[in-house]
């Protein structure tokens, strides 16, 4: 599981033009991960799979994808990585975790305090119940992303730590191979993370590309959708 010596540099939350919120092709994505030294790129489109798909069989030699899934639950978003089906928007962060699980994955919450997006903790800020709910189910929690705003971000450390619960972010170093999804989990606790911000100009072509898509007839897929298995093919 992990070599004396051996480290991997994982990005575990990107979106490619898959997803309603990206241009960026998977090819795209791949380069960089390989100029930036990656070993291992999570992509984590929206409600579907089948851009990560596309990347895992298309990765180049030094490159692992992890085919990820980033779905907008009933209680706040949540991701799924080492999946092979898409799971569907719109089930409780139970049944969603359960449906990774299933399939062998790990659960993964994302920007959980981001109010400025459907993040679990912002939506139960009020419900401690829920919050409870959502430390049960999952495996890691995102406690650091660069688009996060304000006190976002050290929250969601405070929330992992408090559950006792592994920490993972976009940009992570862990010292060992990860060759599965037991491998990364059992290496999460020694894990670096590498904070980064994006800039405003990232930041504000985010919503340019949600209307680039849209023309495109990409849109976000939503419980009751067609396609809302995520089983559509990226064009």
């Amino acid at each position: 599981m992990a070599d004396e010596g051996k480290r991997s540099f994982l990005d575990l939350h990107c979106h490619s033009s898959a997803s309603f919120d990206s241009v960026a092709s998977p090819d795209r994505l791949m380069a960089k991960a390989v100029r930036i030294g990656l070993t291992h790129l999570a992509v984590t489109d929206h409600e579907r799979i089948d851009g990560a798909l596309r990347a895992r069989d298309r990765a180049p030699h030094g490159l692992t994808v992890i085919v990820g899934e980033e779905i907008r639950s009933a209680d706040g978003d949540m991701i799924g990585l080492y999946l092979e089906r898409a799971v569907p928007p719109g089930l409780s962060a139970a049944d969603t975790a359960a449906a990774i699980h299933e399939q062998g994955g790990l659960v993964g919450l994302p920007h959980p305090f981001d109010r400025f997006r459907s993040s679990g903790g912002t939506q139960a800020a009020d419900q401690q119940r829920t919050l409870d709910a959502l430390a049960a189910v999952v495996d890691y929690v995102e406690i650091h992303n660069a688009r996060a705003y304000r006190d976002a971000n050290p929250l969601a450390t405070a929330f992992a730590e408090s559950r006792g619960l592994e920490l993972g972010v976009a940009q992570t170093v862990v010292p060992g191979l990860v060759d599965g999804s037991a491998a990364l989990l059992a290496l999460l606790p020694a894990a670096t993370i590498i904070q980064g911000r994006a800039s405003y100009l990232v930041r504000g072509w985010t919503p340019m590309a949600k209307v680039l898509q849209r023309s495109r007839g990409n849109r976000r897929i939503v419980a009751g959708m067609p396609g809302s298995t995520g089983a559509a093919v990226l064009p």
